[in-house]
C-alpha cells in the first residue's frame, strides 16, 4: 500500500477520533490533546518519503492538536484553548523526563526492546525541546489569530478562521521546530525541505479538517446542548 494512501486514511481515522472525542466532552478533548502531544513526539522520529518529499511522522496528530484547540476556541473560548496547549505542554515535558529515566535503567539479560527505545527517546531531548519551543509559540498564535479573525468578521466565515489561523500557525511551528530539531543534524537543504515538506502535508491536514470542524455543530456533548437548548 502506497506511503499517500495510508497517509489519508490515517488523516481520517485521526479526525474522526477528534470529532468523536469532542463528542465525549471538553474533558475527553484535553486527555486527547495530551495524547497526541506525545505521539507526535515519538511519530517525528520516523523518516519516510511522501510525495516524493521527505517528511516525518508527526504532522497527522500533530495537526489534530490544531483541530482541538480551534473546537475548544469555538464552543467553550479562548482560555479553554489557553488552558489544552497548557495541558499539551505538561504531557510533553512529562514524556521527556520520564523517557530518560527508562533509558537510565539497566535492561535484563531477557530484554529485547531496549535498544529500539535507545533509538527512539535518545532522540527526545532535542526533539522535545524543539517541539515544545514551536509548540507554545504557535499555539498561542492560532489562539489569537482565531479570535482576532472571528472578531473581524463577526462570528462569520467558520472556515476563513480555521483555515487562515491554522496555516499561519502551522508555517511558525514547522519553521520554529525544523530549526531547533534539525540543524546540525542533517544538511541544510534536508532542514529546507523537511520545513516545506512538513508545512505541505500540514496544509493538507488543516484543509481536511475544516469540514469535521463545522460537524462539531452536529456533534454537540451534552453540556452545549443543552446550554444550546436553555438559550432557544
Amino acid at each position: 500500500m502506497p506511503n499517500e494512501l495510508i497517509f489519508f486514511l490515517m488523516i481520517l481515522v485521526v479526525l474522526c477520533t477528534t470529532l468523536f472525542t469532542f463528542r465525549m466532552g471538553k474533558t475527553w478533548l484535553y486527555a486527547y490533546i495530551a495524547l497526541c502531544i506525545v505521539l507526535a513526539n515519538i511519530f517525528v522520529t520516523k523518516q519516510f518519503r511522501l510525495f516524493g518529499l521527505s517528511a516525518t511522522g508527526g504532522n497527522i496528530v500533530y495537526g489534530a492538536i490544531f483541530l482541538v484547540t480551534d473546537m475548544l476556541c469555538e464552543h467553550y473560548g479562548k482560555e479553554a484553548g489557553q488552558k489544552a496547549v497548557l495541558i499539551g505542554f505538561f504531557a510533553a515535558v512529562f514524556y521527556l523526563i520520564t523517557s530518560q529515566f527508562i533509558l537510565l535503567i539497566k535492561p535484563s539479560e531477557y530484554d529485547t526492546v531496549h535498544a529500539g527505545m535507545k533509538a527512539i527517546f535518545s532522540f527526545a531531548p532535542r526533539i522535545v525541546f524543539a517541539s515544545m519551543i514551536a509548540y507554545l509559540i504557535s499555539q498561542f498564535h492560532d489562539i489569537w489569530a482565531y479570535h482576532t479573525i472571528r472578531k473581524f468578521t463577526h462570528n462569520r466565515m467558520l472556515w476563513l478562521r480555521n483555515n487562515a489561523s491554522t496555516w499561519t500557525s502551522q508555517l511558525i511551528d514547522s519553521i520554529t521546530f525544523s530549526l531547533i530539531a534539525f540543524v546540525g543534524v542533517f544538511p541544510v537543504q534536508v532542514v529546507l525541505q523537511i520545513i516545506l515538506s512538513t508545512y505541505f502535508l500540514k496544509i493538507i491536514v488543516a484543509a481536511i479538517d475544516t469540514p469535521f470542524l463545522y460537524l462539531s455543530y452536529r456533534f454537540l456533548p451534552d453540556d452545549l446542548r443543552q446550554k444550546s437548548e436553555v438559550n432557544q
